[in-house]
């Protein structure tokens, strides 16, 4: 045993203090094994980090400055080997405690933020923030002209805000268009009238993009002097003014109306 050890060793009798699990503790790497490495954290026995507990996610690098003996650093302590009495350490689960804490951060300070896209599913994007991996759910994608494809979003980073958290499930759910509504929030005021192009029509209603923002137009909101008139007739690529009755910037959402509007049409213009 090293003389810092012993006397780390001797500081902990005198107090009559034993570490538990959960505990966050110095270390220093001392040698590498096979599946782990030995860590001097100054008890009677050395600590053991296995290499499945060096990371919070196999996407990420392991940095090579954490291989190197004599790097020292903090390791959470998940339990004690009850044969050997060694304390078994990890890293990933101290990195995913204090990632969780700047996550719940960023949510509390609602910032907008860019994240690299890593890959895609039918549903949406998968991304990473701090480690921790988030869903931006296609809904929630500003503005997609065809199929969600990595060539309809470029670069290949995306604004986001943080939409949900869950920490007990390891839920990170991101809105890309809340970020973008955020960000354009001076040009969307309730009550002012804009153009926007027809992208969407669905049975209850059109979807119009407006700066890239995607508003629903309800068919409630079209109104019966409008639905009426057989010279309107909407189509996709359509320019229509429209009043902004709605704007929800947590969730990303504009709703707009054209009752009572006149000279609702401009012009036409095709994809």
């Amino acid at each position: 045993m090293t003389t810092r050890q012993n006397k780390f060793a001797e500081i902990l009798k005198q107090y009559n203090y034993r570490l538990h699990s959960g505990d966050i503790v110095a270390g220093t790497i001392i040698h590498n094994e096979k599946i782990g490495f030995l860590v001097d954290i100054g008890t009677e026995k050395v600590g053991y980090l296995p290499k499945e507990e060096l990371i919070i996610n196999l996407k990420n690098t392991v940095s090579k400055n954490l291989m190197l003996i004599n790097t020292t650093r903090d390791f959470f302590l998940i339990t004690e080997n009850i044969n050997t009495k060694q304390c078994i350490l990890s890293v990933k689960r101290l990195d995913y405690i204090r990632a969780w804490k700047r996550i719940k951060q960023i949510y509390l300070e609602d910032i907008i933020f860019n994240l690299k896209i890593d890959y895609l599913n039918k549903g949406g994007i998968i991304t990473y923030l701090e480690g921790i991996q988030g869903f931006i759910p296609k809904s929630h994608i500003c503005f997609i002209k065809n199929k969600l494809s990595i060539e309809t979003i470029k670069p290949n980073n995306i604004k986001c805000k943080i939409l949900t958290i869950n920490e007990n499930k390891n839920q990170l759910i991101l809105s890309n268009k809340s970020a973008q509504l955020k960000l354009l929030l001076h040009k969307f005021k309730i009550g002012q009238l804009l153009y926007g192009q027809v992208i969407i029509l669905k049975s209850y209603g059109l979807f119009i993009n407006i700066y890239g923002i995607k508003a629903l137009l309800h068919i409630s909101e079209i109104g019966e002097t409008n639905r009426n008139n057989n010279n309107l007739i909407f189509i996709k690529g359509q320019f229509i003014k429209v009043k902004i009755i709605h704007i929800n910037s947590k969730h990303g959402q504009v709703s707009v109306s054209i009752r009572n509007l006149k000279d609702i049409t401009n012009h036409h213009l095709q994809y």
